[in-house]
């Protein structure tokens, strides 16, 4: 059973978590990435979401509630199917634990499985460990600033620091200018090779806010393949510290 899980249990969930946008004026590039990144993670908040996941060999979907505080605390509880309801992953700092309530274990993901599947997703154990350290682990520059399609851009080149232990070579990122929502990032290897790419779209208002309620991960070698998670709604500034992000509320959901 656990090792099926480590083939299942691998963004946002990586939980994304979305606070409205300010004033950017003159802001460097690190400035504007890490004001994203908070619009993505931001302050408290709860939601659902259906995750579905498209291999070569097989489909599936799944829904499930989403908690978070900060960047580096979430918590997610599968809810549907019936067979994996209660299944639940919480992250805190660094370290990410799963609960299989099928035969009542808790279990550490070691550093060797960071780059091990979330959920069966093609998101990775690592993303949600490290997708909220972009300004800490990147050296980042702005490539590109006007406009595609009509609409006014920034792209940025995310090049990793030398002491930064990181699994990208590269990130590309494009951010709309007028309400700093992210439309897509691609993710290359130590030699230049595009691994995946993620893009946001059906752009909302949830709770106030402008959110991208749709993210799809594609890998590059396998075009047919993605990852796509939809939010059905979210709450914000709902009061949660970081003792709801215990072991405790990993075996009962958050409940």
């Amino acid at each position: 059973m656990a090792n099926t899980f480590t083939r299942l249990a691998r963004s946002l969930p990586f939980v994304f978590v979305f606070l409205p946008a300010v004033a950017h004026g003159q802001e460097t590039a690190e400035e504007i990435i890490d004001r994203v990144d908070r619009i993505l993670r931001g302050e408290s908040s709860r939601g659902t979401a259906t995750m579905e996941v498209v291999t070569e060999h097989w489909e599936r979907s799944m829904t499930m509630k989403v908690w978070s505080l900060g960047t580096e605390y979430s918590l997610v509880r599968i809810t549907a199917p019936k067979k994996e309801a209660g299944t639940a992953t919480l992250k805190a700092g660094d370290e990410i634990w799963n609960y299989l309530p099928r035969v009542d274990r808790t279990i550490k993901i070691p550093p060797s499985m960071m780059m091990g599947s979330w959920m069966g997703s093609h998101f990775t154990n690592d993303d949600l460990v490290k997708e909220s350290r972009l300004v800490e682990d990147y050296d980042i520059e702005i490539a590109y600033e006007g406009e595609r399609d009509g609409v006014a851009v920034w792209e940025f080149d995310l090049r990793p620091k030398q002491e930064a232990a990181v699994v990208w070579g590269r990130i590309e990122y494009q951010v709309r200018k007028d309400d700093l929502m992210p439309t897509w990032a691609r993710y290359y290897d130590e030699d230049g090779n595009l691994v995946r790419m993620l893009n946001f779209s059906d752009y909302r208002v949830m709770d106030d806010r402008l959110v991208p309620t749709v993210m799809t991960m594609r890998p590059e070698d396998k075009p047919d393949e993605h990852t796509t998670i939809r939010y059905r709604d979210l709450e914000f500034n709902i009061g949660l510290d970081e003792s709801f992000f215990s072991l405790r509320a990993l075996r009962s959901g958050g409940r």
